[in-house]
């Protein structure tokens, strides 16, 4: 049977020359801090059936959005970017709108920021960040979650008091899978999956687990819980490249979403590789 075409929803780029990683610190991630461009992914992309992707933003850096819009605007790979704005910033508005206004500015799908990296485990309660979160959904554009399983109870009250905005959990909350533990992640999940305007990304995993020794096995579990919480149509297949190569190459990635997803009916199937993030992001098809 022919697939079609894969949307891969979540990956990044970066040139080290152009701008540090900070991020990308220490012995272990040593792997990645190199530089990683569109080229070096569309071979990849291509070879996995993949036909579109959603370039996603790194660090808090005001520049990295305008570069990434520009890239989706030379690229036929990129449908959409998810970018950085300073939503604790007043002009949350006038950001974007001077986004928009770039070169390649109507690639621009969403806005996320490293909430996983912040101190604050309350830090999306803030009436600044709210503020800021009500002025993207007045944009029309969605918000990735990208939070730490400690938080994820924040990001539920949040999107809980923003009905008009969609939240896309990335990497499924980034759960414990090396440690194989469901609880307290998994009831969380489930509390946040019953908001309606809540999405779910199939990404990250293998970098949650043991990183030279997972299986399918060990993500199943965590898999089953956000489908059956969330439904294949609120749920979007992501590589996480490059960080996912780490644990797994690219191919390595699709192969163990499509094995993870293989119970499903071929309808769900191409809402969780294609429709979810099609129709959330707003692509361009």
């Amino acid at each position: 049977m022919t697939m079609d075409p894969i949307v891969d929803a979540h990956h990044h780029v970066w040139d080290l020359s152009v701008r540090d990683q900070d991020w990308i610190s220490g012995a272990a991630l040593a792997p990645i801090r190199r530089d990683f461009a569109l080229d070096d992914l569309e071979n990849e992309a291509s070879s996995a059936g993949v036909g579109a992707t959603v370039l996603v933003q790194t660090i808090a850096v005001a520049e990295e959005t305008p570069e990434f819009l520009a890239l989706a605007a030379a690229s036929p790979l990129v449908a959409g970017v998810v970018g950085w704005v300073d939503l604790t910033a007043p002009d949350v508005m006038d950001a974007i709108a001077a986004l928009r206004a770039l070169p390649g500015g109507e690639f621009l799908v969403g806005v996320r920021h490293a909430v996983q990296a912040e101190p604050d485990p309350q830090w999306l309660l803030r009436p600044d960040v709210t503020r800021g979160l009500a002025a993207v959904a007045s944009a029309g554009l969605v918000y990735d979650l990208l939070v730490l399983p400690r938080q994820i109870q924040a990001a539920v009250t949040t999107a809980a008091s923003l009905p008009e905005l969609t939240f896309v959990l990335d990497h499924l909350g980034k759960p414990p899978i090396a440690e194989g533990e469901l609880d307290p992640w998994a009831e969380n999940i489930k509390v946040l999956a019953a908001l309606p305007n809540t999405v779910c990304k199939l990404s990250g995993m293998v970098t949650e687990a043991a990183w030279d020794a997972w299986t399918v096995q060990d993500l199943r579990p965590f898999a089953e819980t956000a489908l059956d919480a969330f439904g294949p149509d609120r749920i979007m297949f992501g590589s996480d490249w490059p960080v996912c190569l780490l644990a797994a190459s690219y191919r390595d990635v699709v192969d163990a979403a499509r094995d993870l997803t293989g119970s499903l009916s071929p309808a769900e199937q191409a809402a969780v590789f294609a429709g979810t993030a099609t129709r959330i992001y707003r692509l361009r098809e």
